[in-house]
């Protein structure tokens, strides 16, 4: 495939994320002197912004952070209402958790904290500083993405009723889109701190919503500053976030096709069926195994004892009883070595269609993940946080760090995850290289949230920009593998900054996020 774009290098400060926008209020911050974490907050405040289809005040985040040798992880994810009853959704009949419409699927939004989190840890600029780029956007405006007037057209007539004041403005790319409730609530916690959010308007709005689901005692609830994962594959130790989030799968995978002949050449097809039959040897069991009480190592301890699952001449053919996620991933590197891999998500296109009546924030719907089995150990529970496709990553040699990396993908981001991996240490290609190659991803047939929940098991959807071969190829095999187009969001908007073999940092814009960008300073 002949190159779109190449690699961006620079000696001292990196930022790459799915909005150009927000990459240059993170640079912004970086030259008036802020380190990758401040510039990290920033970078996701634009966004929130820009991005509303992806991310926003009204969602979950994750974030690793490489800092003096050490990887520091943050779990800054939502935990359900007091007033949650799974009882209650299943005496109204539903077997699983409402996707659309419904509050009961918006956990309290951890986003806001996150950010005071990081900054309280690691920050050197005052939050205000860091807001500001962010809430000059909201104020005078910021051009459509292609991206944001498409998931805008996808919202049904009811979704566009809550939503109406941000999508009336969202016609045509390009067309200015102006968010003074965004602005507002930004400039409450700018001076006010996190409690001018979760205690002042927005959390006034968000408990009339509710109609008793919050108490002012849930959205007094801090993020968790908790042990990373670790794993090695090609030479590197890699790193994520422990469950709830479904990391470990990255983990997992990469650990198992490390051991696996894969053909020098990643255009062979044969490379996208072992990594394929890696993450299916891996994932296939999640629903059962992923909840907020799970046990990462151990997890990661049974994945290892499954090589044997792996059929490297055809699809293994195990049955897995188990519309895009929508999501945004970004990463900031430094002059002093400080990386931070930061994941934000309202989960499914504008998350759960609702909105925070003060001041219009959306509401991610991030409460999907739950379970409504009786006795599940992901079974919806007051002050629960549900299981997370959300697997920001991080990868070191020795006490240095080598890479943060991530995407968005729904159930797919392990899988997306793993193909980078593979590129990038494995083969030694660069950001660009890796960004723009052709992804195969396990899809479900409804959502992107549904690859191991579908009785007849995932599809092998493969990007039309892949080789002309895979589909052909792994059909022979025995996987049920069909077309997609090219460059399209359902395989991730993947941002990444690695350090080359000079010692720069190097990195690359996704072309699947049309107007992302990746940045040096």
């Amino acid at each position: 495939m002949t190159a779109m774009f190449t690699s961006v290098r620079t000696a001292r400060h990196m930022v790459a994320s799915a909005d150009q926008l927000a990459t240059q209020a993170g640079l912004a911050i970086l030259a008036q002197g802020g380190n990758a974490i401040d510039a990290a907050i920033a970078t996701n405040a634009a966004i929130a912004v820009t991005g509303p289809h992806l991310c926003g005040m009204g969602g979950d985040l994750f974030a690793l952070v490489h800092h003096r040798g050490e990887v520091h992880c943050l779990n800054s994810t939502g935990r359900a209402g007091s007033g949650s009853d799974a009882e209650q959704l299943r005496a109204e009949g539903h077997t699983e958790m409402p996707f659309r419409h419904d509050i009961r699927t918006v956990t309290v939004p951890g986003c806001v904290d996150g950010w005071f989190a990081l900054h309280q840890r690691f920050g050197t600029l005052p939050m205000a500083e860091l807001l500001e780029p962010a809430i000059r956007l909201a104020v005078e405006g910021f051009p459509a993405s292609p991206l944001l007037v498409g998931a805008a057209a996808q919202v049904d007539e009811r979704g566009s009723s809550t939503l109406g004041h941000l999508l009336s403005q969202a016609l045509r790319p390009g067309a200015r889109v102006r968010r003074p409730g965004v602005a507002q609530a930004l400039s409450a916690i700018a001076e006010g701190g996190r409690d001018a959010f979760y205690l002042g308007e927005f959390g006034e709005g968000l408990k009339t919503l509710g109609g008793g689901l919050y108490s002012d005692d849930d959205l007094r609830q801090r993020p968790d500053w908790v042990t990373p994962l670790r794993s090695s594959a090609w030479g590197v130790d890699l790193w994520t976030v422990p469950p709830n989030s479904q990391g470990y799968l990255l983990l997992g995978s990469a650990a198992l096709a490390s051991t696996l002949d894969l053909p020098a050449d990643p255009d062979d097809p044969q490379w996208a069926h072992l990594l394929i039959e890696a993450a299916i040897a891996a994932g296939h069991d999640r629903p059962s195994a992923l909840h907020a009480g799970a046990d990462g190592e151990a997890l990661l301890a049974d994945i290892s004892q499954r090589g044997h699952l792996i059929d490297t001449g055809k699809a293994s053919g195990r049955d897995v009883h188990s519309t895009d996620g929508d999501t945004t991933y970004l990463c900031v590197a430094d002059g002093e070595g400080t990386g931070v891999s930061l994941i934000q998500s309202n989960a499914s296109g504008f998350g759960s269609w609702l909105v925070e009546p003060n001041t219009g924030i959306n509401l991610h719907n991030r409460g999907l993940g739950f379970s409504l089995a009786p006795g599940h150990p992901a079974e919806l529970a007051p002050g629960v946080r549900p299981p997370h496709t959300l697997s920001p990553a991080l990868a070191t040699r020795g006490t240095e760090l080598a890479s943060v990396f991530g995407t968005m993908g729904g159930d797919g981001q392990p899988q997306i995850l793993l193909q980078i991996a593979a590129r990038l240490f494995h083969h030694g290609q660069s950001p660009a290289q890796a960004q723009q190659a052709g992804r195969w991803v396990l899809r479900g047939p409804v959502t992107a949230f549904d690859t191991w929940t579908a009785p007849e098991g995932p599809v092998v959807m493969v990007e039309g920009n892949a080789p002309t071969d895979w589909v052909d190829a792994l059909s022979v095999r025995g996987h049920r593998a069909v077309h997609s187009p090219p460059f399209d969001s359902a395989f991730g908007h993947a941002n990444m900054i690695i350090r080359d073999e000079e010692g720069f940092w190097s990195s690359g814009a996704d072309p699947r996020a049309r107007v992302g960008s990746a940045a040096g300073a």
